[in-house]
């Protein structure tokens, strides 16, 4: 069963997809908030009722790290899936974060992955063939699948294994600086490994309403991507800096905080327009 037919629609807080969500957060620029959204995101679905698996696969294991799930070098995860050829249900893990959070995590080994798999057969299709397989029998709502800074091989897996685009853009100057080479990356995948593949969702981060600039950067992504870009914006906020810290996400450390109100509110737009709501 493809990742596209596995059937998990049912009542929850949130509205279930028809069929699994496989998204991956992706922007080769860096600071941009990109793990820090992968890992709310998928908190704040699975708060709200829906199944969700974290993907990570970027060797820092910073998502790992932010939804508490151990990620010390010897930590079987991504690594083995993509390089044994292990099952992923060998290695995915409950988060704390939520009780319908599952992680694959990454470790420091996954570091030499990008030149290991370069001989390996069908090394594009890695993750892809190995989470078909899993999701034939472990139905979820979504996947979310965090990447490295880079338009390397994990991320050219992880651009294969999805059918969705999650864009995190900065509020900042040359926010869409980066976005062209994204851009021609994905036209390439679309191309030759994955026709379905699209941007669906992009969400604006470190907002700050105070200046000029986040006012001026949000009207140009807006106009740029004006039916994928999500009302809600993420603010610049101390709490989602130190949440991580503390190996959680911001959704649980400080739920009533602005950052993770912003999340959540995120969570549920995608939740609406995944379900056909508006």
């Amino acid at each position: 069963m493809s990742s596209e037919t596995s059937s998990v629609s049912r009542e929850t807080a949130l509205p279930a997809p028809t069929s699994t969500r496989v998204m991956v957060v992706v922007n080769q620029k860096g600071g941009v908030g990109k793990t820090t959204t992968a890992v709310n995101i998928s908190a704040a679905l699975a708060q709200g009722g829906l199944r969700v698996l974290l993907i990570d696969m970027d060797p820092q294991g910073n998502a790992s790290t932010a939804v508490g799930v151990d990620h010390r070098p010897g930590v079987r995860g991504t690594y083995e899936v993509l390089i044994d050829g292990d099952a992923m249900d060998w290695h995915v893990v409950r988060s704390p974060e939520a009780p319908t959070l599952d992680v694959l995590p990454a470790t420091i080994d996954l570091a030499g992955a990008e030149i290991e798999l370069v001989a390996v057969p069908g090394r594009e299709r890695r993750l892809l063939d190995s989470l078909d397989a899993y999701l034939a029998t472990h139905p979820y709502d979504y996947v979310v699948i965090d990447c490295p800074p880079s338009l390397g091989l994990l991320t050219l897996n992880a651009l294969v294994a999805a059918k969705e685009i999650l864009l995190p853009i900065q509020c900042e100057y040359y926010a869409l600086e980066g976005v062209s080479q994204l851009t021609r990356t994905i036209d390439l995948v679309k191309g030759n490994l994955n026709d379905g593949l699209r941007v669906s969702t992009v969400i604006l981060t470190m907002f700050d309403g105070r200046t000029r600039l986040s006012s001026q950067v949000s009207e140009e992504v807006r106009r740029h991507f004006p039916t994928q870009t999500l009302t809600t914006t993420i603010p610049r906020s101390v709490r989602l800096s130190e949440a991580p810290s503390y190996g959680q996400t911001v959704v649980t450390y400080s739920p009533g905080s602005p950052g993770a109100t912003a999340y959540v509110d995120a969570a549920r737009e995608i939740a609406r327009r995944g379900s056909g709501e508006h």
